[in-house]
């Protein structure tokens, strides 16, 4: 490993500046969202390409299938190539595939940029290791959080934000104007972002074959990935399922259930807050919280929607977002400690588990609404935050401190 006080010698005492941290924040966020966009709008795209129902589907999970992908393939590709370089290039293949999904007229064009865009949406997470390598370990924490806020805020607005743009200007504005957001942003990080040359030399079949040594060798990492695959499950689980309960259940339209979502991006307001108390040492604490906290949020969730509760069902969404949030961070600022220069497989591996998990959870959300409602959905989604806390505790072995190293 690594020798962490090498890294400090590399970084300056003040760290990135304000603005390289706001634009990197802005651009992870921004690339995040374009997995999300065409969500709400399957029934308004879906007829206008010809595409019929048994298929409409297929216009979410062509780009979240490129964008898993892209986690394994491209992210890992940080460790090889300079940092700036690949990011420009994600960020340019992007605004293309945007733009060849506003312009589409047919089936085929309009999956190859969804593809596209899902793969190369993931310079986000080679920016967020980029970002964390320029930090002092002892305020990662806190830059990784108000990061990790933007990427939230991102997925969570992305889809309201979608509804109430393709409501006055047709679905194809969207996909426009993010277009428009990448050029802005790629022009910025030209300006802005720095060189940073990888310190691995390895070939990129060799930097592939090394993963699998990566996940037999680092049991943080392992364990790591395993609590945000089932917190991520529980996250799309709840935002998968709900829709469906507001529409029922509380009689709210579209841009009812848009609002909702806009109230439960709240939940990124946690980051900066999770940060610094990690950068603190309170690490295992806020773990350990967040797996409780699903549990507890799942269950007053259920009890919300049974007795008509919008108000507190809009709070246990914020607290289940925070709660995804607060292990995603401390996760992290850990994994991202380990050896600077096998950051990129580091991440891959770890986002690589979350999207799973992430899949795994949309699906879920579906079968166990139809299956048994919110009720089931809610009893679901507690025993998934119960089962983290469990792994958490054997991990552990009773030797949990009320500090994280």
């Amino acid at each position: 490993m690594t020798d962490q006080r090498t890294e400090h010698r590399q970084n300056s005492d003040a760290g990135p500046s304000r603005t390289l941290i706001s634009v990197v924040g802005l651009a992870a966020g921004s690339l995040v969202a374009n997995i999300y966009y065409a969500q709400p709008l399957i029934n308004e795209i879906a007829p206008e390409l010809g595409i019929t129902g048994d298929l409409a589907g297929a216009l979410v999970s062509t780009t979240q299938v490129g964008y898993g992908i892209g986690l394994f393939f491209l992210v890992s590709l940080a460790d090889r190539i300079e940092n700036k370089r690949l990011t420009l290039t994600l960020l340019t293949i992007t605004l293309f595939g945007l733009l060849g999904m506003a312009a589409s007229t047919s089936v085929i064009p309009f999956f190859i940029c969804s593809f596209l865009i899902g793969v190369c949406s993931t310079g986000a997470q080679v920016l967020i290791p980029f970002i964390a390598h320029r930090v002092p370990i002892e305020k990662r924490g806190r830059v990784v959080g108000n990061v990790m806020a933007a990427v939230l805020t991102g997925i969570m607005l992305s889809r309201p934000i979608a509804l109430f743009v393709s409501a006055t200007f047709g679905w194809r504005a969207i996909f426009l104007i993010s277009a428009c957001l990448m050029a802005f942003i790629g022009v910025t990080l030209l300006k802005v972002m720095p060189q940073q040359k990888p310190q691995s030399s390895m070939s990129y079949p060799a930097i592939l074959r090394s993963m699998g040594s990566l996940i037999r060798e680092t049991p943080v990492l392992r364990w790591r990935s395993m609590y945000q695959a089932i917190i991520f499950c529980a996250f799309n689980l709840f935002w998968t399922a709900i829709p469906f309960a507001l529409s029922e259940q509380f009689g709210l339209s579209q841009e009812g259930i848009g609002l909702f979502a806009l109230a439960g991006a709240g939940g990124a307001l946690a980051a900066p807050i999770v940060g610094r108390l990690s950068d603190r040492g309170w690490g295992l604490v806020l773990s350990m919280s967040a797996m409780l906290g699903l549990a507890v949020f799942f269950a007053l969730s259920g009890y919300a929607v049974a007795a008509g509760g919008l108000i507190l069902l809009t709070i246990c969404a914020v607290l289940i977002d925070a709660a995804v949030q607060g292990n995603q961070i401390v996760s992290q600022r850990i994994i991202f400690a380990i050896a600077p220069e096998k950051r990129g497989r580091l991440n891959a591996i770890y986002m690589t588990s979350a999207f799973i998990g992430g899949a795994i959870g949309s699906t879920l959300g579906t079968v166990t609404y139809h299956a048994g409602g919110w009720s089931g959905t809610a009893a679901t989604g507690g025993l998934l935050g119960i089962l983290g806390l469990l792994l958490f505790l054997i991990e552990h072995r009773g030797r949990l401190k009320t500090k994280s190293s």
